[in-house]
């Protein structure tokens, strides 16, 4: 595959030699999970029993649209939960996670990070803006990730021995900060931790980007809720829209009122014909996900043998979607993501610029060239211009794009200055 993309798109010199080594290195790598999230996904379909007139849909108010609630059951199987609430009104995982935070605090009580701070969009609508949660009578604290980046309990515990704690969160991915994304397993000690000194602390969890990387999800592993976005992972690059919350019915009842009404709660909103689409989104997801994970570890691969810091290291198991590398200057960051805009099935013309972004603190670069728009699903990245100077790269539904796109992006960085000695070290 690498001879062939070279060729057919004019790369040699040294990107073509480290792209040779990179795919050695990663073409024998294997997904277990995912064998096992494709199962886990058709057993689902498999329980639920979908007839074609469910993928109708509604309009208007969206009484018993089937399709919706055909969909909500299979994300409550696929996450071991006893109820979901997924819709295209919920704009994106920020809206789930903020109207689900907002939901399970009341006034007067806490809402504690436990992974320290959230990426940028969300420590915005919590602490920051004139209109964020805490200037509505909720208290907010953090409590940041150990040096060894696991979750501090000792430091948790003494928040929660305050006993005004109505919420613990978790961010699972690692957002624009340099640290490494939680693994199930890892989440679940903190779980199990928090529960058996607060039983009553509602644990809330950021799942963006980590849908369907592991064989459990957070719900399986303790959470009361997970929130996240359809246009990430669950949509399989299908799904045109919307965010979801998946957990305990209680709490999820309560963030439908939130965002419709009480007295209203999860009994409308319609599909407007996308009900297929999320349907098949989620049949397919699985099958993403895993092209997305070998695109990832090429991609990190071959930054490691131009010299270049990563994280996670290729073949290493993944708890999301996201790879970082470091790249070290703001220069660099700018021509990674004008590279990758060159593979983009759409606006490949286009030159990435840096600019301001709603809710971001410094200059962010994107790269994106989508069907569905923001779906990171599909191959993107995104780059704050500040130190470490790190790019996130995202999503790639087919791997041959996703291995292109990172030859595109090297070609156009060129190798690390330090060289090939640095491609040992973590981010």
């Amino acid at each position: 595959m690498i001879d062939l993309l070279c060729s057919r798109f004019e790369i040699g010199g040294a990107v073509r030699e480290a792209a040779r080594r990179a795919y050695e290195r990663v073409a024998s790598a294997s997904y277990e999970a995912q064998t096992r999230v494709k199962v886990n996904v058709l057993r689902a379909f498999f329980d639920e029993g979908l007839n074609e007139s469910d993928l109708a849909g509604s309009t208007g108010y969206g009484y018993d649209d089937a399709a919706r609630a055909r969909y909500e059951s299979l994300l409550a199987r696929v996450f071991g939960a006893e109820r979901a609430l997924a819709r295209l009104s919920i704009a994106s995982g920020t809206h789930a996670i903020v109207a689900s935070l907002a939901a399970c605090t009341p006034p007067g009580r806490a809402l504690l990070s436990v992974t320290g701070r959230p990426y940028d969009t969300l420590r915005n609508a919590i602490a920051d803006h004139p209109d964020a949660l805490a200037r509505s009578g909720i208290a907010y604290r953090e409590v940041a990730l150990g040096a060894d980046g696991e979750i501090d309990l000792e430091a948790v515990e003494r928040e929660l021995a305050r006993g005004d704690v109505a919420v613990a969160f978790v961010q699972r991915s690692r957002g624009y900060a340099p640290r490494p994304s939680l693994s199930i397993a890892r989440c679940e000690r903190a779980f199990a931790r928090i529960h058996a000194l607060r039983p009553e602390v509602a644990i809330l969890v950021d799942n963006c980007y980590g849908e369907l990387v592991e064989e459990r999800e957070p719900t399986h592993a303790g959470a009361d809720l997970a929130m996240g976005s359809l246009i990430k992972n669950l949509g399989g690059s299908i799904a045109p829209a919307g965010g979801y919350v998946v957990g305990r019915a209680d709490l999820v009842g309560r963030v439908a009122s939130r965002l419709y009404a009480p007295g209203l709660g999860d009994g409308l909103g319609p599909t407007l014909g996308f009900g297929r689409a999320f349907v098949q989104g989620l049949f397919l997801a699985p099958l993403v996900v895993e092209q997305t994970l070998r695109g990832l570890d090429f991609a990190a691969a071959l930054f490691g043998e131009l010299g270049y810091g990563v994280d996670p290291q290729p073949g290493v198991r993944r708890t999301d979607i996201v790879q970082a590398i470091r790249l070290g200057s703001p220069e660099r960051l700018l021509r990674f993501a004008q590279g990758l805009q060159r593979a983009m099935p759409v606006n490949a013309r286009f030159r990435p610029e840096a600019g301001s972004v709603p809710g971001y603190l410094d200059p962010v670069v994107m790269s994106s060239g989508a069907f569905i728009g923001g779906a990171t699903i599909e191959l993107s990245c995104d780059a704050p211009l500040r130190e470490p100077f790190e790019v996130y790269l995202q999503g790639g539904v087919v791997l041959e794009h996703a291995v292109l796109g990172a030859l595109f992006a090297a070609e156009a960085v060129g190798p690390a200055a330090a060289g090939r000695a640095a491609s040992s070290k973590n981010v």
